[in-house]
């Protein structure tokens, strides 16, 4: 009884601890999905063009027939559909669609012998396949079944030469053949498509890479994709990583994203998770500090900080006097982000310290102080990289020593607002410009972004545009073939003598 009901006490934690937010979410619609059938129609078109068919001889009394070097010249899916279906799977249907072909023949009948080509057709081809989507063990989204049926209803052969009644009484042996070794190819040659080649385009997705020097990012999926009969959402992990440290988790207690939009082909959704990681990962790096010194500090701050200081520097030595200053801006804790409807915003608090650099002597500090500073922060996505545009809004110093003391800083207020104005914040925003990729196969790019504050994320709106085709992302991903220990004999040409039909 006692075990029972500690394990109700636990069951809400269990749930909870299982289903971690994510820092990152996509959504993909239905406007979306429509836009990826039209760039999967030309990759399905163009595998099942290139489909094998075996070669096909046999005999029926006097009547020997030979079939080889089929091709397939022409096809016409007039009628397909892409659809999302829950809960992991997307169907792609094709109905009705048309298959134009050429191969070789080699007729024997008695004593006439015959060797052309033939044109035929398939029609009433009907191909359904579903597709299973998943998460893999690196956190990858995969494509880890397809289950597809294929049929054909009819087929017809032209048939043409001195024998051509002949070959149309005796084609039902042909054809059949044909339409049996022709549905047989389809599905395998989509089985192939789908989980070597669109899974190599889903290998393009970044799930762990380094974003600089300094940090990573981590877009591994957090579970499998949820599908609706709608929408298509992942969850990722969207989390920054300092890469002196990479095992190390940064604990998310964030608000989870909630996308309820569908007007959009894609929508993703940062949570306020996603940016503290990579300002914490920064401050782990230590790189979050600017140093001015000499004739990078600007003359008239120059000026003003050694009159603010006047008192302490007239009791140093003459040689230390004339000593050219140093800044040092070191941010103290890691910076967080807020996001409202109203805006977003980043609040950073720093010290600075000011000091005298006598060259062969031992540094002097004339102050230290704190600073605590509020960003405003404009998030925007251009291709596939999310940027971030800082701006200062508010800006505070004061002393660590007394409050008289910062009473005294207070003229330096406006000078060192400016100096971040103009020399800090577009050094910060330089590093920033570079953005971060989101997780999107390669060839594919956000076009028309619109960006809308939520309380504790944001979401950005967007369309879908295709710079690369499936092919081109295919090929250049591609393994290229290994050269076998013996080269196989080249294919022998077919038979033209009729006794070895």
């Amino acid at each position: 009884m006692a075990a029972s009901s500690l394990l109700l006490l636990l069951l809400p934690w269990l749930v909870t601890a299982s289903h971690s937010p994510p820092g990152c979410k996509i959504r993909i619609t239905s406007k979306g999905l429509d836009l990826v059938k039209q760039e999967g129609l030309r990759f399905v078109e163009q595998e099942l063009e290139n489909i094998t068919v075996t070669d096909l001889h046999g005999k029926e009394g006097q009547f020997h027939y030979n079939i080889s070097q089929v091709k397939v010249l022409d096809l016409q899916l007039p009628f397909s559909d892409l659809r999302f279906q829950p809960q992991q799977h997307l169907v792609f249907n094709i109905n009705n669609a048309s298959i134009s072909l050429r191969f070789r023949r080699q007729l024997l009948y008695w004593f006439f012998y015959d060797i052309g080509s033939i044109n035929a057709s398939a029609d009433g081809v009907h191909i359904y396949t579903m597709l299973q989507l998943s998460k893999d063990e690196t956190g990858r989204l995969k494509i880890s079944n397809m289950t597809c049926n294929a049929s054909i209803a009819r087929m017809h052969a032209g048939f043409s030469g001195t024998l051509r009644k002949v070959y149309e009484f005796l084609s039902t042996f042909i054809i059949t053949g044909m339409r049996y070794l022709l549905s047989q190819q389809i599905c395998p040659a989509l089985n192939h498509a789908s989980l070597v080649l669109l899974n190599s385009v889903l290998d393009t997705v970044p799930v762990r890479n380094y974003v600089d020097e300094h940090i990573g990012i981590d877009y591994s999926l957090l579970r499998d994709p949820v599908v609706s009969t709608d929408t298509l959402d992942l969850d990722f992990k969207g989390m920054f990583f300092y890469r002196g440290k990479e095992s190390q988790e940064l604990e998310n207690h964030a608000v989870e994203p909630v996308i309820k939009e569908t007007e959009r082909m894609v929508y993703v959704a940062f949570s306020e998770y996603f940016f503290d990681s990579a300002m914490h990962s920064y401050f782990q790096a230590g790189v979050l500090a600017i140093e001015l010194e000499g004739e990078k500090v600007p003359k008239d701050l120059e000026v003003l900080l050694r009159a603010t200081f006047f008192g302490t520097i007239f009791m140093l030595s003459p040689a230390v006097v004339d000593a050219p200053l140093r800044l040092v801006l070191q941010v103290s804790a890691p910076p967080r982000c807020v996001i409202k409807p109203s805006g977003t915003s980043v609040s950073v608090s720093a010290f600075l310290n000011i000091s005298l650099v006598p060259l062969g002597q031992p540094v002097v500090q004339l102050s230290s102080m704190a600073m605590e500073t509020k960003l405003s922060a404009k998030v925007f996505l251009q291709g596939k990289a999310l940027r971030v545009l800082l701006d200062l809004r508010r800006f505070r110093i004061y002393s660590k020593q007394s409050a008289l003391e910062s009473l005294a800083l207070f003229s330096l207020q406006a000078p060192l607002k400016t100096l971040l104005q103009l020399t800090i914040m577009p050094i910060i925003n330089e590093r920033t410009k570079k953005g971060v990729q989101i997780p999107l196969p390669e060839g594919m790019d956000f076009t028309k972004e619109v960006v809308t504050n939520h309380a504790g994320f944001l979401t950005v709106g967007a369309d879908l545009h295709f710079s690369k085709g499936l092919r081109e992302v295919i090929e250049k991903y591609r393994p290229a073939p290994t050269a076998p220990a013996h080269p196989a004999p080249p294919p022998e040409e077919p038979s033209v003598d009729p006794h070895q039909l």
